[in-house]
């Protein structure tokens, strides 16, 4: 009897200057597309970020392929459970920053990456700085990189987590003062795979952050050496149609939904099919209601009910 080939998903990111993006953008889809592999490839001047998702044997192959290009030769790629069924299609897409802050002006970045980041930290530097500083009057603070859809399904222990629905959001927290108080702390920020948190570190050291770490590799990369039995806590969000995944089987659920608090960690769209936003919502409250939209939906019209212009 026949079995179907493995498959895996790979995420990468990779700040450089690239000259000519859009060039790169078109070898990308060549590349992708032709291998049969699904998922998203953001290219900018900046550099390019992916998740793709397929056969093993593929996305190995995908991954030589882009390492061809000079600028990422030293690509970084993390693996995955997942396959090109994770993703509803293949989209590679030209934009003016890798991460979306808003700022991409206030970015500077070399063949070495992101200039005035804060220094990156193993898994195990992150648990042997959190121990040393432990009791101590400064102790290592976590900075939660992502939005608060993300966090409230699973993040570090006594992580501070930004008002944040976007990244823009993160950068208005970041100048308006909001994180101001966190200023002398030992800082770790993390993300999912640690490419947000190259830019966040860089805006908070620009800003006068005193102590600024970023977890390397992000929670994925800490999830793979410590599992749940470190500092992280619950489940990771993540960017294709799982929406969420753990690390083991020992995975706390700290998520809880909105609508009755019940503990869960899955994560629902809006019904309104013109919105992209999650909410922790429990499969109870799912069946119950699957009309139910966001508090932002809620306040306009139904979908049913609105007519072109």
């Amino acid at each position: 009897m026949s079995t179907a080939p493995l498959s895996r998903i790979a995420l990468y990111y990779r700040f450089t200057p690239l000259a000519d993006p859009e060039a790169v953008r078109l070898w990308q889809r060549t590349l992708a597309a032709s291998l049969g592999l699904t998922g998203r490839i953001i290219v900018s001047p900046q550099g390019i970020n992916g998740t793709v998702g397929g056969p093993v044997d593929a996305v190995k192959r995908y991954v030589r392929g882009t390492r061809e290009h000079p600028a990422f030769r030293d690509l970084e790629v993390k693996w995955s459970d997942g396959s090109a069924a994770d993703f509803p299609r293949l989209s590679v897409k030209l934009k003016p920053e890798l991460v979306a802050f808003g700022a991409p002006e206030r970015v500077t970045v070399d063949a070495g990456g992101v200039v005035g980041t804060g220094e990156r930290l193993t898994p195990a530097q992150v648990d042997a700085l959190v121990a040393e500083r432990a009791g101590t009057a400064n102790p290592v603070r976590f900075l939660d990189g992502r939005n608060t859809v993300e966090a409230a399904i699973g993040r570090f222990d006594g992580a501070v987590v930004p008002d944040a629905h976007t990244t823009r959001d993160l950068l208005a927290a970041v100048d308006s003062g909001a994180l101001d108080h966190l200023k002398d702390a030992p800082l770790i920020t993390y993300c999912t795979g640690g490419v947000r948190c190259e830019v966040l570190s860089a805006l908070l050291k620009d800003r006068g952050f005193a102590e600024v770490y970023q977890l390397d590799g992000g929670i994925v990369r800490y999830g793979e050496a410590r599992g749940d039995a470190g500092l992280w806590r619950g489940e990771l969000a993540v960017f294709d149609r799982r929406l969420s995944t753990r690390f083991t089987a020992d995975a706390e659920t700290i998520g809880r939904c909105v609508t009755c608090q019940a503990p869960t960690s899955a994560l629902r769209n809006c019904a309104d099919p013109a919105c992209t936003t999650l909410e922790v919502r429990c499969a109870a409250c799912a069946a119950d209601d699957p009309e139910h939209r966001c508090p932002v939906c809620a306040h306009r019209p139904h979908p049913a009910e609105r007519t072109e212009a």
